[in-house]
């Protein structure tokens, strides 16, 4: 076992790991590792910390636009047209002057225009044959365009 332990110190390359110049090189490495280690450190605090700003500087503006909205009902709020709307809504009150109408169901439906009763969206049954992607475009057009199933 010994003579396996001053075969290997024998070995060149422990010769070399001897050597002042190659122990400095080392030295600079271990130090150049630990310093860029460290600025990696410092970029990805810096990047956490400009998300959180983002975000707060988001919320701050969410939170500005929200006060200038509540202003604006406020000052709605105040109008003679609300006071007037909310008159007529509430109390059934309205302007000097106006006469109400009244007019019957049966007289208002005879001289309405009948709509024409087309089907815009496939039945559910035709729904049922059709593959899983057409199945999926349909109740996205039907979402979209208000349609019902």
């Amino acid at each position: 076992m010994v003579q396996k332990i001053k075969k290997i110190i024998k070995n060149p390359i422990w010769g070399q790991l001897r050597d002042v110049r190659m122990l400095g090189f080392m030295v600079f490495g271990v130090l150049t590792l630990l310093a860029s280690w460290s600025g990696v450190n410092v970029i990805e605090t810096n990047f956490v910390l400009q998300k959180q700003i983002a975000q707060l500087d988001q919320q701050n503006q969410l939170n500005q636009l929200s006060n200038s909205n509540l202003k604006l009902r406020n000052e709605y709020y105040n109008t003679d047209t609300y006071l007037e709307l909310t008159a007529r809504k509430q109390f059934g009150m309205g302007a000097a002057g106006e006469k109400l109408l009244l007019v019957p169901k049966s007289v208002a439906l005879a001289h309405a225009k009948e709509l024409p009763k087309t089907e815009t969206s496939p039945k559910t049954n035709d729904l049922k044959d059709l593959p899983q992607y057409q199945k999926n475009f349909q109740a996205w057009m039907s979402f979209l365009f208000h349609r019902d199933s």
